[in-house]
């Protein structure tokens, strides 16, 4: 299986730079794996295309990472990604340029309201920061940190709130599940009314979604692992299901098949997954799929072409260049049926 085959062209113009004024109004590129039939239609249309009996299942991560500006020393600008607080002042964090920034250097942020320590390298090739003693860096942190928005999006975010779920609950990802960016509160509420369930699961997104795969054997590629939760309410809604299990994201998709102990029913889990979902891959839980048009040759393109087959995606995707949907995090959707 190779790389290559999961190619496709992306026009430069066609990468959302900025969300769409209403979160429920972007359009949905509907596709039928048994019949290949492709339809044009809405966002808000998804509440036809449930039906009763049908389980919606949702990632509740929310992006907590923060994206800090500083420099050293010397004057050389540094920008700091933190990923996740170890303990005390620590947190690993991505830093760049890299290079230039070793074990032992100094970090001051903003106006010098914040400093960090560089103290250890990570296997990942991150860094290990750690925070002034005496300063109250998760507040200051708070203050000065930015949303970091994948590196493809090149226009700041006047409301940070757009890059999270109207549902967002436990904090842990470095990125948004943005598959259910799409969602607000009153089409939930319509999706509930008609007689769909909706449950929860939590895939904390890590940093390492945005790096591309450079095997060109493609199940050479190794998954970093990302933590997840999967409740025993949500496996009891998943395991009772009298319809369809509607997974919303790709992130959805892996925490069910992470946690599937047999065909349809999946066991409560807390821990980790590296799961790497390739076409030949037997679906366990995953009926169907909510999701948003994703990078050439990525793991997440592979992931939908295992569900619904690499010729049936590369065909949707060229149909949905042509009419100039919008791609990748704030782009438009898919929902493969």
């Amino acid at each position: 299986m190779r790389l290559s085959d999961f190619e496709y062209h992306l026009p430069e113009e066609l990468i959302a730079q900025e969300p769409i004024k209403d979160r429920d109004s972007s359009r949905l590129l509907v596709v039928q794996r048994k019949t290949g039939e492709l339809r044009h239609r809405r966002f808000t249309d998804i509440v036809e295309l449930v039906q009763p009996g049908d389980l919606l299942v949702l990632n509740d991560t929310r992006v907590t990472a923060a994206r800090l500006r500083g420099k050293k020393r010397t004057g050389g600008k540094v920008e700091a990604l933190l990923l996740c607080k170890l303990s005390g002042n620590r947190y690993e964090a991505m830093v760049k340029p890299g290079r230039r920034v070793d074990v032992g250097s100094e970090i001051i942020f903003g106006d010098g309201e914040l400093s960090a320590d560089v103290v250890e390298r990570t296997a990942a090739g991150g860094r290990i920061l750690e925070f002034a003693s005496g300063s109250d860096c998760e507040s200051i942190i708070s203050q000065l940190g930015e949303v970091p928005l994948p590196p493809y999006i090149f226009r700041s975010l006047s409301d940070q709130e757009r890059y999270q779920t109207v549902y967002s609950r436990h904090g842990g990802s470095a990125a948004a599940p943005t598959a259910g960016l799409h969602f607000t509160p009153a089409l939930l509420d319509k999706i509930r009314r008609k007689g769909v369930q909706t449950t929860f699961v939590t895939l904390h997104v890590g940093i390492s979604t945005f790096r591309p795969v450079r095997c060109e054997n493609v199940l050479d590629h190794e998954m970093h692992s990302e933590v997840l939760s999967v409740s025993a309410e949500s496996a009891e809604a998943v395991n009772s299901c009298k319809g369809r299990v509607v997974t919303v994201g790709t992130t959805t998709a892996r925490a069910l098949e992470a946690a599937a102990v047999d065909k349809g029913k999946v066991a409560p889990m807390r821990g980790a997954t590296d799961l790497f979902i390739t076409p030949g891959y037997e679906f366990k839980i995953v009926d169907a799929l909510l999701t948003n048009f994703h990078i050439p040759k990525s793991t997440l393109l592979i992931l939908v072409s295992a569900l619904a087959g690499r010729d049936l995606i590369l065909k949707a995707y060229a149909e949905a260049v042509r009419e100039r949907y919008r791609f990748l995090s704030f782009g438009d959707a898919m929902f493969i049926d």
